[in-house]
């Protein structure tokens, strides 16, 4: 798999290393402790929205799981979910 399967993700999103990261990071705490952030459910999301997310990198890789379900991007996840199989 090379650099131009994740072209729609960094057009839109940035950095290939943030969005691989982004794909490998799982919930580290709550009801959803150990599923990958790329798979909470778009609800568990917006409500965290609401109550506000945590400070520091989680915070910012949940805004932008946020920011990509709430605006119908989430095919911008299959690539990553494809390449999960290679990177670990």
């Amino acid at each position: 798999m090379n650099d131009d399967t994740f072209r729609p993700c960094t057009e839109s999103a940035g950095n290939v290393n943030d969005l691989i990261a982004l794909a490998q990071m799982r919930m580290p705490y709550g009801a959803h402790k150990g599923k990958l952030l790329i798979e909470l459910p778009e609800h568990y999301i917006v409500w965290m929205a609401g109550e506000g997310f945590p400070p520091g990198k989680l915070g910012e890789m949940l805004q932008t799981v946020y920011d990509i379900k709430v605006n119908g991007l989430e095919y911008l996840f299959v690539p990553l979910r494809n390449k999960r199989t290679y990177i670990g």
